[in-house]
């Protein structure tokens, strides 16, 4: 009967704890500088070259994105990335000079990432999310932080300067808002 108890006890309390989401650190600090992405134009603002898309962006608020994707050039996260991605755009488009760039990472597979970007901006119908595709290590261009262990890392800048990093391990389309409200608090500053 104890045994039975107890396990009772575990069940109810398993049922009523809330999910711990266990993210990881990813990107730079909230305040350095942003360093140069030179990546490869996919679809969007740069296509077909590589471009430093932070020295494009310079002061302008932008929100990056660094996308863990296998090497089919499918994105880690799915389609719970997709939907966040989606949302993202649609918000972004609601603010005045805001652009989305998302790099997709992984090693040795950059000629599959260029290849199958254009797909899936063709699915998705991004208005304000340009895609790059990135060659090098899996932790993404120097400088920006990227932990390979993170699926998706988000980093609002505004006027040259990090404002907020984020790192998931998983992500949905309920993750936009506290990016959105980073973007918002940044750029209402005078």
């Amino acid at each position: 009967m104890k045994a039975f108890g107890v396990l009772a006890t575990l069940a109810v309390a398993l049922v009523f704890t809330p999910a711990i989401r266990a993210d990881v650190e990813s990107g730079p600090k909230a305040g350095e500088k942003v360093p140069a992405l030179k990546a490869f134009g996919v679809v969007g603002t740069v296509e077909g070259k590589e471009a430093d898309f932070a020295a494009d962006r310079k002061d302008a608020p932008t929100i990056y994105l660094f996308v863990k994707a296998e090497e089919g050039g499918l994105p880690v996260g799915g389609r719970p990335l997709g939907r966040f991605m989606k949302v993202l755009d649609t918000e972004v488009a609601k603010h005045e000079g805001v652009v989305v760039v998302a790099v997709w990472l992984g090693d040795k597979a950059f000629d599959k990432h260029k290849e199958y970007l254009p797909k899936i901006n063709k699915s998705l119908s991004f208005e304000k999310t340009s895609l790059a595709a990135f060659d090098g290590e899996k932790t993404g261009p120097n400088n920006w932080g990227v932990n390979a262990d993170a699926h998706l890392t988000v980093v609002v800048v505004n006027k040259g300067k990090v404002v907020k990093s984020f790192a998931y391990e998983s992500v949905n389309e309920t993750d936009v808002k506290p990016v959105v409200e980073e973007l918002k608090k940044a750029t209402d500053k005078k």
